[in-house]
């Protein structure tokens, strides 16, 4: 008899943005395998009779930490634990909770997944930002700056994704910010289209920076904006000056 598994996305950062079912999974939990971009009052409703484990990545660190965290669900799984793998945002966009989703079904253990708001939903609602709008955006990409350490060049083809979409959320791609911004202007986009850099969204270290694409590079530097941060890209951005309610 094995236990079973929930995946489970923990939201973007303020606490009060998790599910009430993600809540039940870890009042419920056995054990919680937790993420670094977890919030530690998200954390702190682990029960004390849980067993509660990090497995966050280290920079530089993408495939060993995977590895562990892989085995140690099916280890307790397979001691009929109730396990918890708790992930920032939501565990489908760009959380690694398909690969974890595979490997569980390989080694026959049962899962269940939990979605979250993911941060580049709550980010952009808690800086103003409707990344749709009737009059300017009826398109929406979510997509990474940060691809596969296993790839041996970028897949994401930012030139055309340039004139495709009218909003593009980038998620992890602060490091590149500069070489992204050059080839969405060599792709056809304006070097005046509005960008936002948002660092610790939704919670109390919520940071925006805006500019446009020929200029948010150099204020990201200046302001000394760090991880984790998301990029909007697009005419919605200059919508938070009127909306922003923060």
């Amino acid at each position: 008899m094995t236990g079973k598994v929930f995946i489970v996305g923990a939201g973007p950062g303020d606490p009060k943005l998790i599910t009430l079912k993600a809540v039940e999974s870890i009042k419920s939990a056995d054990v919680v395998l937790y993420d670094r971009l977890v919030s530690k009052k998200i954390v702190a409703m682990i029960p004390k009779r849980a067993e509660k484990m990090y497995v966050g990545r280290d920079v530089g660190d993408d495939y060993k930490h995977q590895d562990t965290t892989n085995d140690l669900m099916v280890k307790f799984a397979k001691k009929n634990k109730t396990v918890v793998r708790l992930k920032g945002g939501d565990p489908f966009i760009f959380g690694r909770g398909g690969e974890e989703a595979e490997f569980l079904k390989k080694h026959k253990v049962k899962y269940e997944i939990i979605p979250g708001v993911t941060s580049g939903m709550g980010s952009a609602a808690y800086s103003g930002i409707p990344l749709t709008h009737r009059e300017y955006a009826s398109s929406v990409v979510f997509v990474t700056g940060h691809e596969d350490a296993k790839k041996t060049e970028g897949v994401v083809e930012w030139k055309k994704l340039a004139k495709s979409v009218d909003t593009i959320v980038i998620m992890m791609g602060l490091s590149r910010l500069e070489i992204i911004s050059k080839k969405l202007i060599s792709g056809g986009l304006s070097k005046n289209t509005p960008v936002a850099v948002i660092q610790n969204g939704t919670t109390d270290e919520h940071r925006m920076i805006k500019g446009t694409l020929s200029s948010i590079s150099k204020k990201v530097t200046e302001a000394k904006i760090r991880p984790p941060s998301i990029v909007i890209v697009g005419k919605v951005v200059n919508l938070s000056d009127k909306i922003g309610w923060r």
